[in-house]
């Protein structure tokens, strides 16, 4: 089993009489890892995709609650974010029931936050688990086989399953890509009003990795309105499949404001959305993989080292331009990506003199020290 990060993290958790929440995509390992967290314990499982449990858990009062759960020391919820009135289950739970903890997963930001974070105020801890990171790869297949499969990854990504499985990835990534993407969003029934609209969507974002997105261009090329395209993209972030990266704005009149660029969580999921596989040495979107692969991992290792950071990319109408920028507590850093560690590249000298801060260069030869948060050379 691939060990994660967050296990003794989470297991430091344990005991503290909070609730213990862990959101993430589909299919990246929550349930194993909150499984593997109590396989020793009196747990209760309760799954959200049953419909029993969901009618049963909807409107449980407190007495009820304490019959279900018995003798047990642990109750796990699965996929909660489909329970109506979760938030208010959980909150009596957690205050009327001391003798167990609760802990919960969910693949739906914007339905399991929503129904729980006034009820769980001061009683939960948060937590996100995304695919397999190159940290959490590296040490499960060592060094040196991690560093001989970067290519593989560029193309495959890292969901658990496609690591486990070599020879397998394209029917698993495709089968991921079309089964489970966008599962929780049809679930939310009039929320999505033209399915047909979502994966058109998600397919010309794919195209425009690392480029600024227009959402009214979008909206022209599938035929929609702009407020479509607009709402239909804030699901696709809530439900875990892309991100948004901001533009950096402050000092500059001729700064690019309010645009945003959006990757994908994974490089795999990327490649099965616009039905390309092929090798590098026979594509021409290097650049975008390789972006992609950073920023997305980047994004995991702030989180899992609890680095408190803003994240921005920078252009000018001029289309000056630096890649990846990132704040800590008000210290800028920028960083610019290239594949090939030969590839030369130029600094703007508007974003230094107006930032006061240097740009490195992340590329083949020096990746890890980008993720490990040291200053590459």
């Amino acid at each position: 089993m691939i060990k994660r990060i967050l296990y003794e993290e989470l297991r430091a958790r344990l005991n503290q009489h909070k609730a213990l929440i862990l959101l993430g995509p589909r299919q990246v390992g929550k349930t194993t890892l909150i499984n593997t967290l109590l396989s020793d314990k009196n747990v209760l499982f309760l799954n959200g995709d049953d419909p029993t449990v969901r009618l049963l858990l909807a409107h449980m009062n407190t007495e009820q609650l304490k019959q279900l759960i018995g003798v047990h020391q642990y109750v796990f919820i699965d996929e909660a974010q489909r329970i109506e009135n979760i938030g208010l289950t959980l909150k009596l739970i957690t205050d009327q029931i001391t003798t167990c903890q609760v802990l919960v997963s969910g693949s739906s930001a914007f339905e399991l936050r929503n129904i729980t974070n006034e009820p769980l105020t001061g009683r939960k801890w948060e937590y996100q688990l995304f695919p397999i990171s190159w940290l959490e790869f590296e040490q499960y297949v060592g060094y040196l086989k991690a560093e001989q499969q970067l290519e593989l990854r560029l193309i495959y990504g890292f969901y658990p399953e496609v690591l486990t499985h070599p020879g397998e990835e394209r029917e698993l990534l495709m089968q991921l890509s079309e089964s489970y993407l966008y599962k929780d969003l049809f679930a939310l029934g009039g929320k999505v009003k033209k399915p047909e609209l979502l994966p058109r969507i998600l397919q010309a974002l794919a195209f425009q990795i690392g480029n600024e997105v227009s959402h009214h261009e979008i909206a022209q090329l599938i035929g929609a309105d702009n407020q479509t395209v607009t709402h239909y993209i804030d699901l696709l972030i809530k439900s875990y499949v892309i991100f948004p990266l901001h533009s950096l704005s402050r000092n500059l009149r001729n700064e690019i404001k309010a645009k945003k660029k959006y990757y994908f969580y994974d490089n795999g999921i990327r490649n099965a959305v616009i039905g390309n596989f092929a090798a590098l040495q026979m594509r021409n979107d290097i650049g975008a993989l390789w972006e992609n692969f950073l920023i997305a991992e980047k994004k995991k290792a702030n989180h899992y080292q609890r680095l408190h950071t803003n994240s921005y990319f920078w252009r000018t109408t001029a289309k000056q331009e630096v890649d990846y920028i990132e704040e800590i507590d008000g210290q800028i850093t920028a960083y610019e990506f290239k594949w090939n560690p030969k590839a030369k590249f130029r600094i703007p000298k508007t974003f230094l003199n107006a930032y006061d801060t240097h740009v490195i260069k992340v590329d083949r030869s020096n990746f890890r020290s980008f993720l490990l948060q040291q200053e590459a050379p």
